[in-house]
This record gives C-alpha cells, structure tokens and sequence, in this order.
C-alpha cells in the first residue's frame, strides 16, 4: 500500500513536466525545471522531520509535543524560505514571484512531513499511503490548472503549494482522531537538523554524477547518462517503501537488530532483481528512444546497480537516524567526496563515469551497512543518544 501510494505521489511528478514543457516552452520550462530543483533541497528537512517524528512516536513522544516540533521547524523553514527567495532567483536567474511560488511550499512540506511521521510511527500505513498519494495528486493538479490557463511558473508552483497545505491540513485532521498520551519526551530541532544531514547526504550521492556528467562530458555523452540515470531512479525509490514500512522496528531498540538486517536484506533482493530486469531490457532502449541512444544499452544494468546500491545506503542511512546515529553519514559524506574527485580527475567517457558512479554506490553501500548492522546489534551507546537516556 505504501508502495502504490509513493508510486502514486512520484507518478504525478513526472507527468507535471509534460505539459508544462508544452504550455511553457524552453525558455519557460528551463525556469520552472530549475525552482523545482530549489524546492527539492529545501525539502530536505521535511524528509528529515519525518523520520525524527516516526521514531520519536515509537519511543512513546506525544502528538502535541511532535506537532509542536513540526511548527517550529515549520518557522525555520519559512524563515530561511524568505531570507533565500532573492538569493534563487537570483542565481537561477528568475522572477523574484517565481522563486517565492516555488519557496513558500517548504513550510507546508515539513507540516505535511510531522503528520507522516506520525502515521508513519504508530504503523498506520494504510492512512499513510492514502496521504503519500493526495499529497503528490495535490500538488500537481493545481499546477497543471494554472499552466493551462497560461500562468506561468511561479503562479503554478504557487498553486501546488496551496494544494500541499490543504493536504496537510486534512492529515491533521486524520492523526488528530489518534490518543494524544506521551511520556514526557521533548524532542528538540537538534535531532532534525542531524537527521537532516544525512538526507542531504543521500541525494546528494543520487544527484551529484548527473550534475558532473553535464560538466565535464561533452553534450552527447552527458545526454546518454541522462538517459541511463533514469534507471537509477527507478532502481533508487522503487524499493523506498521498504524503509518506511520497517522504519518503526529500526526505531525499536528491542526489534532494531533483526529489522535492520531484514529491510536490508529485501533491499538487496529487489535489487538483484531490478539489475537482472535491466539487462535484459537493456536492447530495448534504442527501439523506444531511437537509434542514436545504442550505446547506454550495454550499460543499462550498470545504472541499475547504481540505484540498488544507493538504496541500499538509504536503508542502512534510515536505520542510522531510526537509532539516532547519524553519525554514520559521514562514511556517505566521504563517499560523495570520493566520487567529486574522481569524476574531475580521473573520468573522461560516459562508461567510466558510470563504473566511478557503481564502485563509490557499492562501496559507500557496504560499508554504512555493515557499522549499521553491527551497532544495531550490539546496541552501542553513542553520543547521539546520550541526551535521550538522560531524559
């Protein structure tokens, strides 16, 4: 159900840029294309909150101090959303109205993201995906409204921010009928900031080859790998829901252990599987996308692995926040450094971009999934979790 409700929300997503780049033209669409990259890193700390919320939520934390949380991370992310409207347009170089369509949706993502963690905590995954899919549905129809009356990008952004609030408000609505109750826990901006560092982390591994790919490969080749990453992304959030469904027993000390390896274990089967699929569709990519794309389909499994590997980092990353040792980021921080240096240095063709983009995946993948299974198992106080066990 989660995974329909997920598919739901990113299907909606993709289908957005179709008529917005017919309605908008080049010029158009290169603009409302780049704010929604901007909304993507501010909504970051709305991922980040939700994870915070569903595990403070199995540790016994009340809806009115999580929801307390999620309004002033709300004001943060407004704040900082207002500070850096003239700064996206800016270096984006768009209309100041187009940088605060695409801005003003932040708050209300980290709103929506409190009332998913706490679905998301007490286990109620059915109520769970239904918001996952209003929520992308909500964000999309209105846009694609105002487009077709020949708004431009900041006034659809604007509207898909309307539709995200009201969803957020309905979501409250449906948590609301759950017990308040609580044990006095107080979870503090602290946990979401650390959290929220390491979802930067993660899309940044996801991001950062396609953006060094158009740098230094030329127009060709960084078409290609384009092409190709798109079986990244479909290896990377197909599998996503695994995660959210075994993220409350990671967040449970007596149940962390055998989750952890669980979810990392289904991971790496569906993987497997994904991988296999692309090899064997690898000869179709020139017969649905023409002729002068022959030369990703050799590679199309590689891309594939690229995604298992990274979805794999994202469970054993998951696990870390789940155990508030986010610490282990720093193995995908280093990661990501790796693979800048040697996509600049070392990287000239399409396929040793795509071997440095699988090896640094792989490796990175393995090893936080190993120090997250090991302090999962044994239990280990750290020092993220020293504030807790005084409380």
């Amino acid at each position: 159900m989660v995974t329909v409700g997920a598919m739901t929300a990113n299907l909606a997503s993709y289908l957005l840029h179709l008529p917005a780049g017919r309605w908008l033209g080049p010029a158009g669409y290169g603009e409302f294309a780049s704010l929604l990259a901007a909304q993507l890193v501010l909504a970051v700390p709305a991922l980040a909150l939700q994870t915070v919320v569903a595990r403070e939520t199995v540790h016994g934390a009340g809806v009115a101090v999580l929801r307390h949380l999620g309004y002033r991370c709300a004001a943060l992310a407004c704040l900082a959303a207002v500070l850096l409207v003239p700064v996206v347009a800016w270096a984006l170089d768009t209309s100041v109205a187009g940088a605060f369509g695409s801005l003003v949706t932040a708050p209300l993502l980290v709103l929506l993201a409190a009332e998913q963690g706490l679905l998301q905590g007490r286990g109620r995954f059915g109520a769970l995906s239904v918001v996952l899919a209003a929520a992308g549905i909500a964000k999309v129809v209105p846009a694609v409204g105002v487009l077709a009356a020949g708004g431009g990008p900041g006034a659809a952004l604007f509207a898909g921010a309307i539709g995200t609030g009201l969803v957020a408000l309905a979501a409250a609505l449906l948590v609301g009928r759950a017990d308040g109750g609580g044990d006095g826990r107080v979870p503090t901006a602290g946990a979401v900031l650390r959290a929220s560092q390491v979802q930067l982390a993660l899309i940044a591994l996801t991001s950062l080859d396609l953006l060094l790919a158009r740098m230094m490969l030329d127009a060709d080749s960084a078409g290609l790998y384009a092409l190709g990453a798109v079986a990244t992304k479909v290896a990377f959030w197909l599998p996503q829901a695994v995660g959210v469904v075994l993220y409350p027993r990671m967040a449970n000390p007596a149940q962390s252990a055998a989750a952890v390896r669980a979810a990392l274990a289904v991971l790496v089967a569906i993987g497997t599987v994904l991988v296999a699929g692309a090899a064997v569709c690898g000869p179709l990519v020139p017969l649905l996308v023409g002729d002068v794309y022959r030369p990703v389909q050799s590679l199309l499994w590689l891309f594939a692995l690229q995604g298992a590997c990274l979805a794999v980092l994202q469970g054993a990353l998951l696990s870390a926040i789940a155990g508030d040792r986010t610490h282990l980021a720093f193995v995908a921080w280093a990661g990501l450094a790796v693979e800048a240096v040697l996509m600049a240095t070392v990287a000239s063709t399409l396929r040793q971009f795509v071997a440095v983009a699988v090896g640094v995946a792989a490796v990175t993948a393995a090893a936080v999934a190993v120090l997250a299974v090991r302090a999962a198992s044994a239990g280990t106080p750290t020092h993220d979790t020293a504030p807790h066990r005084e409380r």
